[in-house]
């Protein structure tokens, strides 16, 4: 299932056909090949990618080459009423330089010059990039490594994972201008993250900033501002996937609730994730029941819940509405996961929404919570680790709102994953379900009930742990770990697992280590990381994430990529050797892409 979220339309690609402008026998000659370079690039952008709603990526083609300042402006036009949020311009031959760039400061772009010696296309390319850099609108420069035919009717592999890498990070920027990220509630414990710094969400991202009281979902509760119909039907899946799983209440005695409160506990925060979703991306549904304002919803592509502590100290806890928000599915079937940050924390929920837009997958919300060295686990239960988790590894845990599908109950050839929701099958998503227990939540930290999702990561999948910061008189900057999830004997997990909270999903994670930095062990991963909160994703995705952020002028302050795999704008070359602190000088130069 899936239903229309926001306001507007998806933001397409515009391909930009350049062309030498000289009449008489040199245009002439060029305009098929360069029209049919620009057909491929659609090509393999709509036959590749996906909007994170499941749909193909949508391309506009210029209606002709462009070759002097009109036909530029002439494109330019209609890639405004065509809803085009970047652009890729290809050539296979030389062109005027300033007369045929994309002069949109805003608009992520790229240009693919042609690497061929018929024709100059890379002297284009080399000129243009010039001429964007010296403008101040940075470009990604893309050219093949080996030289290619005149009539060439391929694109290089190394040409097409620049395109796509481009392209995915674009479509993340452009989705986010103009929505709204939602606080349900303020500021969780003092975590800093959730206070929310609306200018950072304005000048990097496009983005509105929404609060509501988290009495409004009390309000709507006690004033059956609800679909009832929706609600009957999410009571009996609960009652089928969720409540059959709940688990054994841990707490004492004296702190135990009846089973007419459990029950009661149950249909609450059931309410609570409808009303939730609905304050998101709203609901018709309610302007039918008469409710036209709640209608509306707040057009949010991610949000955060407070919770702690003036919520979960008198009623049920945010955990199961959280962790099913951001699954893969509920009782209207498999559709697009949410983005639901805990505790409010923006920050994390920032990382969330730049993994998700560029992966389509449910983002699994976790503490940083624990190094364990191999010497500290061999003290602790006699046993030292082994495989992939010898060199020690990091827990993962938090009271129980991360995505089901962390799990790993989901498979790609054959093996543990977490997949785009149209990949998902009802029997993986059945699986996911099964393999979570719900817990009466531990009323020491949360007094008013409720219940926490647990389940345990499988081994084996490729990850990447993600976290965005604020550093006063810096701005913004991004981490990334890619690793992968690992398992621990029975044994040796349950001694570990409980040292914490039994109650709570687990995910062992080992960080894939470079010999140096904050990447020389695990230990030092987890001295750097510079939030008690991160957020993973399914798959390696570094790379992607490295292009996203130079695009917004985010710089990336520990990352474990490969130097090969790093693509970011033309510019960045000019402002030293170093890459990471060039990507540190020409972020500051820039500014934020809204400021």
């Amino acid at each position: 299932m899936q239903t229309k979220r926001f306001i507007g339309e998806n933001p397409k690609v515009g391909i930009r056909p350049v062309i030498d402008g000289r009449q008489g026998g040199v245009r002439e000659s060029l305009e098929e090949q360069t029209m049919n370079m620009a057909g491929r690039v659609a090509e393999l952008i709509t036959s590749t990618l996906k909007y994170t709603d499941g749909t193909p990526v949508q391309c506009v083609i210029a209606d002709s080459t462009i070759g002097r300042v009109p036909e530029a402006a002439a494109c330019a036009e209609k890639f405004r009423k065509e809803g085009v949020g970047l652009t890729i311009s290809v050539t296979p031959c030389w062109c005027y330089g300033s007369e045929t760039i994309d002069y949109d400061d805003r608009m992520p772009k790229a240009i693919w010059g042609f690497n061929g010696t018929e024709r100059p296309g890379a002297v284009y390319l080399a000129a243009a990039l010039a001429g964007h850099n010296q403008k101040g609108m940075p470009a990604f420069g893309i050219y093949g490594h080996d030289v290619q035919d005149a009539d060439t009717q391929t694109i290089p592999d190394d040409v097409k994972e620049k395109l796509l890498r481009f392209t995915r990070a674009g479509i993340a920027v452009a989705q986010m201008r103009g929505k709204s990220y939602l606080s349900i509630g303020s500021v969780t414990m003092g975590i800093a993250g959730s206070i929310v710094d609306t200018d950072f969400f304005q000048t990097y991202l496009g983005m509105r900033n929404e609060s509501v009281d988290e009495v409004e979902i009390i309000r709507r509760i006690e004033e059956g501002i609800y679909d009832k119909e929706e609600f009957k039907k999410a009571m009996a899946w609960t009652e089928k996937y969720c409540k059959t799983n709940e688990g054994h209440d841990f707490n004492p005695a004296d702190k135990q609730k009846s089973r007419a409160q459990k029950d009661a506990d149950w249909e609450y925060i059931v309410k609570m994730m409808i009303i939730m979703r609905d304050l998101m991306c709203g609901n018709p549904k309610l302007r039918e029941l008469g409710f036209k304002e709640e209608a509306l919803g707040h057009n949010a592509i991610a949000a955060g819940f407070q919770g702690q502590r003036q919520w979960t100290d008198h009623l049920p806890n945010g955990d199961f509405a959280e962790a099913m928000l951001n699954s893969s599915f509920d009782w209207n079937g498999i559709r697009e996961a949410f983005v639901m940050a805990t505790e409010n924390d923006s920050l994390n929920g920032v990382a969330m929404l730049f993994s998700k837009l560029l992966t389509g997958s449910a983002q699994v919300f976790a503490d940083v919570r624990t190094y364990w060295s191999p010497e500290a686990v061999e003290r602790v239960t006699g046993k030292r680790p082994t495989g992939a988790a010898a060199n020690g590894f990091i827990h993962l845990i938090n009271s129980g709102a991360a995505s089901l599908d962390g799990s790993g109950e989901q498979t790609k050839d054959g093996k543990p994953a977490m997949k785009p929701f149209w990949e998902i099958t009802e029997a993986e998503a059945e699986k996911c379900l099964k393999a979570t227990t719900w817990y009466p939540a531990n009323r020491d930290y949360f007094r008013g009930g409720g219940f926490s999702s647990h389940f345990v990561s499988k081994e084996g999948m490729p990850v990447t742990m993600v976290r965005l910061n604020l550093v006063k008189g810096l701005g913004p900057v991004l981490q990334i770990a890619e690793g992968y999830t690992v398992e621990l004997d029975a044994d040796v997990h349950k001694a570990l697992d409980e040292r914490t909270d039994r109650c709570w999903p687990t995910t062992w994670f080992a960080p894939r280590l470079t010999g140096k930095g904050a990447f020389k062990d695990v230990y030092s991963v987890m001295n750097n990381w510079g939030a008690n909160h991160g957020a993973f994703s399914y798959g390696h995705i570094g790379a992607d994430l490295i292009t996203l952020a130079s695009m917004l002028r985010i710089p990336v302050c520990m990352h474990n990529v490969e130097n090969d795999k790093i693509f970011r704008p033309s510019a960045w070359a000019a402002f030293g050797m170093d890459p990471e602190g060039s990507d540190y000088r020409a972020c500051k130069n820039y500014g934020g892409l809204y400021k």
